[in-house]
Parts: structure tokens; sequence; C-alpha cells
């Protein structure tokens, strides 16, 4: 079978061949074989793409078939296609295809080469057999475009740019070659920015194979920054040019810097945040912080942006006060190029806690400074923003603006009329602003005044005969005084004492020695002091008496009294003349437990236990003996009953609420039993009762007869049963005045009470003038003996009944207290 398959293919090329001999021959075959004109028909094939030659194998006869189809290569068979045969033994190829090509009979009918080469590039023709119609020609003209290569791009210094172009300073000139070899026809080259054409070269054939065209920009401007550029090489249309990108990178100078303003302004002593921002610059900008010509800390924290066009540089800075007024600059500076740096500046104005300086006039003389000068002070106030309030002290008080007592107080100065001793001391200034107050340091002011006695009383000192006793003279002075005066007045005269039996010391005080020989050197003693400002006006007086023994302490009191303490307090009587020390015994069923003693009759004594009875004796004591005791008896607290009474008071101050309310809860329902009553007495208001004269008489006969009566006086009352002596029915009080006695209208007067028996007979009784039977008389008196004997034994008990009667001539109910 494939020998078989073999041979046909022999005998068809060989047919081939004897058809294309009789063409080449120019023998022309029978009129049923005539060849058709031929038209030229051209196509283009890229290298190393796809050929398609097209060839029509329609007859125009429908009844014809399709023989022969064989393709010629400059009149030399390189294809064909036996229609007469089936499978793929009906194509047959030259070598010089080498399985490149492929017949399509399917209309358009073609021939289809793959992998064109450069030597494809020929004249094709197709020459169709027919049974019937005789032989059609076709032919083509293939045209092979070799593409160029890549194009590449150099600098001016022949050095292949790849992707990036620089950097490049900025306002200089850029020079880019876009190079391409090969390529036929010769390739067209073109820049372009942005699909913006730029510049072009058509092909030229100058025999190089290599086309070239040059880039020029004269002057890099901002503009060109990350600029990209495109060269494209193209000699046919049915592929896309070849391109390659390039971007131009600059170095670019910062463009503005500016300090970001602030919400708050700098203050002095606060740590503070300034922000200084540069744009436009490539790489980013390298900022730094001046202070005048000083560089700051390199502390300041820098930050780019994304697109790394702006940096943002934070200072974090303390300003002091010698650094207001001065300039504080942000620089940005490129890190490359030079002379780039730009700044900006601001001048410091610093925000700080007022600085106070008080100053005394300048006419004055702060040590010549007397009562009843007129003194004024001045504060100097230096502040940013400017000091809202000044105000004055003296000694930590503050001062107020007093025209009558010669106090003139403004905000920069301050008066002082007719300056008095106690004006004395220091004064200062504050001035206060948004930042805080400034307080001036305190300038002390000295009044130069005359020596006053310290105490105005005249005091009594004690000496004995022949001991020397020490006498103060202590006066109030400024300056001290150095100069002292002593004089004894008695019944010998006035006599003053010699300088060597006292002493001065330096804070203003002399003391007197002083021995009394006999009784009259008793007397009185002056005493004057001399300073600055001249001698004294009121000496110092003390009376000069016989020393004795202390008198005793009285009125003796606690004042606070404990568990276990206890502070006591006595009047101290005459202390003799001489130095005295009041002394308390604690002494405890025969023990002495304290024994305190003190320079003024006031003590506290701790740790004396609780619920002890003690007994305190008070005495004083000086030099010349010890006086009378005064005793006192104490009871310390228990700790129980401490504790009670805290718990107490404790639950009495949580419940004053509580008791408010009950306290008005009182007053209303006091109130209201005071209206009820008012009430009832308008409604019970007693009757005129009116009696005969014979009813009245009788009345009087019973009141005579009731001296025969053998009932006690007590026992007369029909109403009441007596209780007791001390007894007292409330609601006699408040009774309206009583009705004439019913017995004298009802019955002859027996003086005695009814029973409880005879009291309901005379509630069930129709006729109110029923009279008393003797027996129930007897009956009730015999009750009453009874209830008297209990009571007079003890065995009743004292309370109170309410028993309601009814009179004949009183229709309504009346009570009685039993």
């Amino acid at each position: 079978m494939a020998y078989v398959r073999v041979g046909a293919a022999r005998s068809i090329s060989l047919w081939t061949l004897i058809l294309g001999c009789f063409d080449i021959a120019g023998l022309t075959p029978a009129s049923s074989v005539t060849a058709e004109s031929l038209d030229m028909v051209k196509v283009s094939a890229v290298s190393g793409g796809d050929a398609t030659l097209p060839c029509d194998t329609r007859s125009p006869q429908p009844a014809d078939v399709l023989l022969l189809v064989v393709w010629y290569k400059d009149d030399v068979p390189i294809y064909s296609y036996d229609g007469r045969v089936k499978g793929p033994t009906a194509h047959w190829a030259d070598d010089v295809l080498a399985g490149r090509a492929r017949w399509l009979s399917t209309a358009p009918s073609s021939l289809r080469i793959r992998d064109i080469i450069a030597t494809d590039r020929a004249l094709y023709r197709c020459r169709v057999d027919f049974k019937i119609s005789p032989t059609k020609n076709h032919k083509i003209i293939l045209d092979v475009i070799e593409l160029p290569e890549k194009p590449k791009i150099y600098d001016d210094l022949d050095k292949e740019i790849v992707g990036v172009a620089g950097p490049y300073r900025e306002d200089t000139n850029l020079k880019l070659t876009c190079v391409v070899s090969g390529g036929r026809p010769m390739p067209r080259l073109r820049w372009w920015r942005d699909e913006k054409l730029v510049a072009t070269l058509e092909p030229l054939e100058d025999g190089t194979r290599i086309s070239m065209l040059e880039l020029n920009i004269p002057k890099l401007t901002r503009d060109f920054y990350e600029a990209v550029y495109t060269c494209t090489a193209d000699n046919t249309l049915l592929v896309p040019p070849l391109r390659v990108n390039v971007q131009i990178q600059l170095y670019l100078r910062p463009l503005l810097v500016e300090i970001l303003a602030r919400e708050q302004p700098l203050s002095v002593g606060q740590t503070a945040e300034l922000t200084c921002r540069a744009v436009g610059a490539r790489p980013p900008a390298m900022i730094t912080w001046w202070l005048d010509s000083s560089q700051l800390a390199k502390e300041a924290i820098q930050k780019d942006s994304d697109d790394r066009n702006e940096t943002v540089s934070v200072l974090r800075w303390t300003p002091q006060m010698g650094h207001n007024g001065h300039t504080l600059t942000c620089r940005a500076a490129h890190t490359i190029l030079d002379h780039t740096t730009i700044e900006t500046s601001m001048s410091l104005n610093l925000h700080y806690v007022p600085i106070v300086k008080l100053r005394l006039g300048s006419k004055l003389n702060p040590n010549d400074i007397e009562e009843g000068d007129d003194v004024y002070f001045e504060c100097v106030v230096e502040a940013n923003p400017p000091a809202y309030k000044v105000v004055w002290e003296h000694n930590g008080q503050i001062m107020a603006h007093n025209q009558r007592a010669g106090v003139i107080a403004g905000p920069a100065h301050l008066a002082l009329q007719s300056v008095a001793k106690e004006q004395s001391g220091r004064y200062s200034c504050t001035a206060s602003n948004v930042e805080g107050d400034g307080r001036s340091s305190p300038f002390n002011l000295q009044v130069i005044y005359k020596p006053v006695c310290k105490n105005q009383h005249t005091m009594v000192v004690g000496a004995a005969i022949n001991e020397p006793a020490s006498v103060k003279c202590d006066v109030d002075a400024f300056p001290p005084p150095k100069n002292f005066q002593w004089t004894l007045n008695n019944s010998m005269g006035t006599v003053d004492i010699e300088p060597s039996k006292f002493t001065v010391d330096n804070i203003g005080r002399s003391v007197l020695t002083y021995t009394a020989t006999t009784e009259s050197d008793y007397g009185s003693l002056t005493c004057r002091a001399t300073n600055m400002a001249g001698q004294q006006m009121d000496p110092c007086r003390y009376t000069l008496l016989p020393a004795v023994k202390p008198d005793q302490p009285f009125n003796c009191t606690t004042l606070n009294l404990t568990d276990d303490s206890a502070e006591l307090r006595c009047v101290a009587g005459y202390d003799g003349g001489l130095h005295t020390t009041y002394i308390v015994e604690v002494w405890e069923t025969g023990n002495l437990i304290a024994n305190v003693s003190s320079s003024v009759p006031v003590w506290k004594l701790d740790d004396l236990g609780s619920g002890k009875a003690l007994k305190l004796y008070f005495y004083a004591h000086n030099a010349r003996g010890r006086s009378d005791i005064t005793k006192l008896r104490v009871h310390t607290l228990s700790r129980l009953a401490l504790h009670t009474e805290a718990k107490t008071t404790e639950v009495q101050i949580d419940r004053n609420w509580l008791l408010a309310a009950i306290a008005v809860a009182v007053c209303v329902l006091v109130a209201t039993i005071s209206l009820a009553l008012w009430a009832r007495r308008r409604q019970h208001r007693p009757m005129q009762y009116e009696a005969p004269i014979q009813t009245v008489k009788a009345y009087k006969g019973s009141l005579h007869s009731t001296h025969h009566s053998p009932l006690q006086p007590d026992d007369k009352n029909p109403d009441v049963v007596p209780l007791g002596k001390d007894f007292h029915c409330t609601h006699d009080i408040e009774r309206p005045p009583e009705p004439p006695p019913y017995g004298a209208v009802v019955s002859p007067p027996v003086g005695v009470s009814r029973s409880a028996h005879s009291l309901q007979h005379d509630v069930r009784s129709n006729t109110p003038h029923t009279p008393n039977t003797p027996a129930s008389d007897a009956q009730s008196i015999g009750t009453l003996a009874d209830d008297r004997r209990s009571v007079t034994s003890g065995t009743l008990s004292r309370r109170r009944e309410v028993v309601t009667t009814r009179t004949p001539l009183l229709a309504n109910a009346r009570e009685s207290c039993v």
C-alpha cells in the first residue's frame, strides 16, 4: 500500500512536469484548455508570520470538476493539489516549504504558508485545471517584511538608558537618542510624550541598516519631572510598532517653606510643638530649626508625605524668658543642589507670667520713715499679655482702697498717708494675666516710732528686804532703744536710779536689779526709753511692794472632762509680787496619782482612768511660800457611758428630719384637738337653770343638814368618788360651769352619790321626778364606804372612770371622773 502511494505521487509530479513543459514550450492545447490572462496580486507578510496566497478554483461551468492545482515560485513548481485523489496524498510540497505550506480548498481557496522567511519573497503563480473549463492562472507577488530590532535609547554619553533617565539637575539640557537596527523596509522612528508626537524620522535607505532619532530638551524645568518619553519604530501596519519607554528624573529645589500657625501662643517654660512644612523638593528637603544664628538641637521629627512632595518637621521646644523677641527660623535645604536653601522666620512673642518689682518712692529713704510720714510704693509690671489685675498685700493680707484710712491703692501705685507703726511689715504686689500670677519680692517697711510700753498696766513687783528683785522694762520701739531712765517715787520723793543698777540689751529691754533695805525703799517705779524717734511719752509703771506668799487660786472648773483626761482652769489670785507657780494634785482614795505645775492656772491631765472619783487640790507657790488649797471633786466618764452618749448623739443627729416631721404632726394634731374642743364648748354652752323658791330653800336646808351627814366632805360630791388628795380630774379644767345640784330639784338632799344601780334606774325611768328611795341611798352610801375603805387600805388602784348621769333638769349626758 505504501508503494502504491509513492507511485501515485510520482505520477502526479510527472504529470505536473509534463504540463509545465507544454506551457514552457509554448504549445497550446486544444481550445478546451486555453489559458486565461493573468492579473497581478500583491500580498505582504511579516517575517516569522503567516502568508495567505489566494487562488480562485471556481469553474465558470457549474458541472465542471477541479482536476489539479499547481503552485509555482518564480515558475518553479513548489506545491500541487490533485483533486482526483482522496486523502493526504493529494498534496505535494517542495522541500523549500519544509512542511510550512497547506492548501485550503474551502472558499476562498488559498495556499497558507507559515513562518515566513526572507527567501519566501518571490512571484507566485497558481495554475488551476478543470475537466471541462480551460486552465486558469493567478499571479501573486509575496512581499516579506523584515521587522527591525527593538529600539534602544542612549544618553549624550552613549550610555544605554533602561527605564529611567537621570536624575538631572533642574534647568539643565537633555539629549536622548533612539537607535533601531535592521528592518526591511527601513523603519520609521518617532518620539512620543503622553501619546503626543514629539519628533519623527522617516525611513531612509542609506545602506547602513541603522536608524537613529534624537530627542533634545534645551532646559529641564519642573514640568519634565517624571515625564515619560516613548520611542517607536515601525515599517508595516501589520504589526504594532516596536516601542521603548524612558522616565525623566530631576533634582528639584524646594518651592515653599512655612511655619504653620498655632492656635495657642507660645508660653515661657511650657513645652510646645512647632510645625514647619516644605513643599516641592526632590528628593525631600532637609529641614532645620534655628534660633537667630544658632541651630537648635536636632530633636525635630521629620516626615514625608506619601507622594514625597511635602515634608513636615515637628519641633518640641521649651522657650525661655530670654528667647522673647528673638527670631525663630525654619530652613529647607536640598541635599544635592547647591544654593537652593529657602527659609521662613517668625519673631517670638512669648507669653509669660507677669514679672513684678516693688519699689519704694524714689524720694523716700527706707531707713528714715517715721510715724506721720507719707509713704508710696511703685509696682513695676512686665507681662505679656498685659496684666488685667494688680493686688496689694500687707503681711500676706490683701489691701483694699480706703481713702478715709489713708490707703490709696491703684494698679501701679500704693500710697500710705500719715503712716503708723502698725503699718510696718512686708509689702508686696501681685499682677495677674492669663498665664498666671506674678508676685513681687516683699519689701519690708520699717516705721520709726517712739518707745511704747508693751504692758500698759501698772505691774506689782514684790521685793523682800535685803533681797535683790529683778524688774523688766519691755518696750515696743523701732529702732530698739539704747537709753533707759529708771525713777523711784516714794514718801522720800522722786529719785533717779543710777545706770549701774540696770542693764540694756539689744532687743530694747532694760532689767533693773533693785534691793530694798528699809520700808521706805518701797514705792512706785517708772521706766522711760529713748531711741532715734525720741523719748517715750508714757513710761512703764511698777508698784514695788514687800514680797509675800501668793493667794490661793479660786473659781476652779473643768473645761473638758473625758473618760481618762481633764482640762482644768482656775482664776489666779495675787502672786505676792514674785514669780508664781500653780500646782494641781490629783488624789484617789488617799493615793496621789498626778502632780502637775504650770506658770498659769491652766492644766491638762491625762491617763486618769475611766469612771474614777477624784479629789483635786489647787494651790500657788512662790519664793515666799505656798498658798492655801482650793478643793474640787470630779468623776471621769466611764467608757460605756461615753460610748452610749456618742451613739445617742449620732442617732439624734441622724433622726433630725424624723423628729422635725413628728413635731409638725404633733402641732397639727394639737391644733385639730383645740378646734374640736372649741366647737364642743360652743355646742354645750351651759344653760341658765331656774328653780322654784321652795326648791332653793330645800337645797339650803339640805346644805345645812350635810353637817350631820356621816360621810366625809369628799363624799358629798354626787358625781365623784374621791381617790386621794393629790388626784385632779383633767375634765374639771375644760368643763363648763356646773348647773345647780340636781339633788335640790329631784329629791331632798341626802349628800350622797348614787350607785350604779340607782343611776341605771334613773335612766330607765319614764318620769324625771321619780324620787330616790332610802334603800337605794343606803346602798349607795354603803358602796362608797366600801370603796373608801379600799382606798384607805391601799387595795384600790388609782384610776379614772367616766360615769354618765342624767338629771331631771339637764337632758344632756354629763361626764364625771370616778
